[in-house]
């Protein structure tokens, strides 16, 4: 298969990319990309070991001249989000990404692109295989299965590394340098699914939502989206009011840091009541199109007839449900009170985002997730989901979380980052901290005294079909990043 970035500028960092994207690499099916990187090493002669985890490190020594400079890591993770546009059809365990060039951005058609964080491997490869950039002892940091809770992160071996800076490539924004970011903990729940009788001569609907800009839930989850789980619960709220409705299934999200985009609920309507319920629906969607007209314009609720379904809730666990479901936050809860982002607003300082329901043979399941900067109010926003979930009667779990990623009030790393990019460039780079979750918070707790960073470039619209590369950023980020190897300070 012809790599069509491979005339790209930089051609090194390009060519690698357009290779990884046709290799399968979602979170959890790792596997094709691990060996596809394994046996690109083996064939350069560039050393790789591989932790318990999974996670593989690529290194190389330093070039003539440059023995005696601190050794530097460059991190990224190797899975990718894999999200396809209604009706596109894609296998992501087995069929590569369609990739393609449309002026200066690199996209896909139908799916993401996997440039979160595909672009980091590739520019780390790059630098490995490289013969005329100077650098110090490098190694390449290839972590699993970041996009679905900092997985390898969490298990990194702690021998593994040997370098004391840290340059991790995952940010998103040319000329913005990540000094810091929020905490994470995803809070999950199982509702009991007690079958009740399907009322005979009922009549069976399928309510959907769609059309909402969806978008990543710590990037994203202070543009005032709407998310659809939470409108169609507010839905089969009001069209339950009186019992009309009976609920059979609810399904919305496919990701923990994703906002959902659709959702849908199948029910059956009592024939007394079915123009009552045809008038809620629309009435909501008139609503619904009025409170976000300039946020979500493509957006709309609609109801179909459907074939019937062979189980529907009780009334009690449907009341249940739907109320816990209500109840539970979705959004900002607090901004900062004094960091603010690249542009100088203030930061959101905590969140939580209602991701997923799956409807199963036995329970409905739900997963949020909830980020801070501050991790005792991670830890009280979590206890707010949790409660307002157990609320309706579910069992509650959580995982591990990860820790936020504080900023360090001397940081040479930094320093030296700044003064290379106005060199560069004649501009002061932004310096910030971000809402969402980087694997830096999680490494610089295993390995104390590492001085990181996090940089990237311009990267649009990640964990959606829309994900949209800069060819141009990607080069001038790429060719900072080689300035600063070349001016890394002795040890």
């Amino acid at each position: 298969m012809a790599n069509p970035l491979s005339n790209l500028e930089p051609k090194a960092v390009f060519h690698n990319f357009g290779e990884i994207c046709k290799v399968p690499h979602p979170s959890k099916k790792e596997e094709k990309i691990v060996a596809y990187i394994e046996n690109w090493a083996k064939e350069r002669n560039i050393a790789v070991k591989k932790d318990e985890t999974g996670n593989l490190l690529l290194s190389k020594p330093a070039t003539p001249g440059m023995e005696d400079r601190q050794s530097v890591c460059i991190q990224g993770h190797i899975d990718m989000v894999c999200v396809a546009e209604k009706g596109h059809q894609i296998n992501f365990d087995n069929d590569p990404i369609d990739v393609y060039v449309d002026g200066d951005w690199v996209k896909a058609r139908g799916t993401t692109l996997g440039g979160d964080n595909g672009i980091a491997i590739a520019m780390g490869m790059a630098l490995l295989e490289s013969k005329d950039i100077p650098h110090p002892a490098i190694e390449l940091l290839c972590t699993l299965d970041e996009e679905i809770g900092l997985v390898g992160a969490n298990g990194l071996a702690t021998d593994l590394l040997t370098a004391k800076l840290l340059v991790n490539i995952d940010s998103e924004d040319e000329g913005v340098f990540t000094i810091g970011c929020a905490g994470g903990i995803n809070t999950i729940a199982h509702f009991k699914y007690i079958k009740g009788e399907v009322p005979e001569g009922w009549l069976p609907y399928n309510i959907v939502v769609e059309g909402l800009k969806g978008g990543h839930s710590g990037i994203e989850i202070n543009a005032g989206r709407a998310n659809a789980c939470k409108v169609l619960t507010r839905v089969l709220w009001k069209a339950s009011e009186n019992y009309d409705i009976l609920l059979s299934s609810f399904n919305g999200g496919s990701k923990h840091n994703s906002i959902p985009a659709e959702a849908t609920a199948v029910v059956v309507v009592s024939p007394e009541k079915e123009a009552e319920f045809k008038k809620i629906v629309s009435d909501m969607n008139d609503t619904f199109k009025h409170e976000f007209i300039l946020v979500e314009p493509n957006a709309k609720i609609t109801y179909n007839a459907c074939e019937m379904p062979d189980k529907v809730m009780t009334r009690e666990e449907q009341f249940k449900l739907l109320a816990s479901f209500y109840a539970v936050a979705h959004g900002v809860l607090r901004m900062s009170p004094n960091l603010k982002d690249a542009k100088g607003n203030p930061l959101v300082q905590t969140s939580t985002n209602f991701a997923i329901v799956e409807t199963l043979e036995d329970e409905i399941k739900v997963t949020t997730s909830q980020r801070s900067s501050v991790n005792s109010e991670k830890d009280n926003v979590h206890e707010k989901v949790k409660a307002a979930l157990m609320l309706g009667e579910a069992v509650v779990e959580t995982n591990d979380g990860y820790p936020a990623w504080e900023p360090r009030l001397v940081s040479p790393l930094v320093d030296l980052s700044k003064e290379v990019w106005k060199k560069m460039y004649g501009t002061e780079p932004a310096i910030e901290t971000i809402h969402a979750g980087l694997e830096c918070g999680i490494i610089g707790d295993k390995y104390e005294g590492m001085d990181m960073i996090s940089i990237g470039p311009n990267l649009h619209d990640v964990h959606s079909p829309a994900e949209r590369l800069s060819i141009s950023s990607t080069k001038k980020v790429w060719d900072f990043l080689c300035e600063l190897m070349k001016n890394i300070p002795k040890k």
